[in-house]
């Protein structure tokens, strides 16, 4: 793999700021086991520990320079990497494989290709923490086949995600370019029997139709592991998306800053509604810096769709945690 070269000396400064974070954490009285202390040279540090220390860095776990990478990038809220940090950042999930987190695609789990036809009920995914701080998180993911992470946003967040194993098809929007203010007359809604019978696409109330905002496609693919990393940031690249397993995978999110409903950042979900059940709506002109007609207009207006807040939809989603059980992260 050809690996950027400016990401490489990303990464090389990231370990040298590691090191030097240790050398002040880690006093000489209680050394790492291995290291060799002589006594009576003032707690001097023996050559062969330096060494061991060397050697240790050189061959330091994935999880653990993505780990030392994070707290490089991440420096609180308000923090969006920059094009050399993200290059980092994508480099090191990029080389990642499941190994790198103590799966395989051997376990029971990814090899059950039928459990979906004997499955009962929605289908559970399993969330583990592998660390979390103010700054960012890293959690892994595990949806078992047809299980489903509802449309939901990133407030304020830039997460990279890593599909280990598995396919999944990703959905994802960002707001539109036009007024978000300007909202669809109640009155002019397509109505239809697929229309009338969702709750979400109701527009009986001129409430329902005023949480309605116009949105963006951006990604709407399926994608098979090993694949690029991909990155969402504040308010470009796909900030609010679903998750679909197409077969069970697992999947590394690493998101700076991370959920917070002390800091206003609250995940929100979404109903996506088709953009023709509004299409005289006020903002249709001109969306996407003006439309001029013909194929290419119609095919800007399939990009688009109305958003609406919802509550968390408990029959499509249904979650659980469990304890990180993989190569250990050390925070020294």
């Amino acid at each position: 793999m050809k690996v950027d070269r400016r990401a490489g000396e990303a990464e090389d400064e990231v370990e040298a700021a590691a090191k030097r974070r240790r050398l002040v954490a880690e006093p000489v009285s209680s050394p790492a086991p291995g290291l060799v202390v002589r006594t009576g040279e003032r707690g001097g540090v023996a050559r062969r520990g330096r060494r061991r220390r060397v050697q240790a860095d050189a061959a330091a776990a994935p999880v653990q320079r993505l780990f030392q990478a994070c707290r490089h990038v991440f420096r609180g809220p308000g923090t969006v990497p920059g094009p050399d940090h993200v290059r980092l950042l994508r480099a090191l999930l990029d080389r990642m494989g499941p190994e790198d987190v103590g799966l395989s695609p051997d376990l029971r789990f990814f090899r059950s290709t039928d459990a979906a036809a004997h499955q009962q009920g929605t289908p559970t995914v399993t969330h583990t923490t592998m660390y979390k701080c103010p700054n960012f998180s890293m959690v892994i993911l595990f949806l078992p086949r047809n299980a489903v992470i509802p449309l939901h946003n990133h407030p304020g967040m830039t997460v990279f995600s890593k599909l280990l194993l598995g396919k999944m098809h990703i959905k994802s929007y960002d707001w539109a370019a036009a007024d978000p203010h300007q909202l669809p007359d109640p009155s002019s809604t397509t109505t239809s029997s697929s229309s009338s019978s969702c709750s979400c696409c109701s527009s009986s109330s001129s409430d329902d139709t005023n949480q309605l905002r116009l949105a963006e496609l951006v990604v709407d693919d399926v994608f098979t592991a090993p694949c690029d990393t991909s990155v969402l940031y504040p308010t470009t690249g796909g900030n609010m998306h679903r998750f679909t397993a197409v077969e069970p995978c697992a999947i590394i999110d690493v998101l700076g800053p991370p959920y917070s409903m002390e800091e206003d950042r609250d995940c929100t979900y979404y109903a996506d509604i088709p953009y023709a059940n509004h299409h005289q709506h006020p903002t249709a002109h001109g969306v996407g810096g003006g439309l001029t007609g013909g194929v290419e207009q119609d095919e800007d207006l399939r990009r688009l769709a109305w958003l609406k807040e919802i509550d968390m939809p408990t029959a499509e989603l249904k979650m659980c945690s469990v304890l990180y059980g993989g190569p250990p992260i050390s925070d020294k």
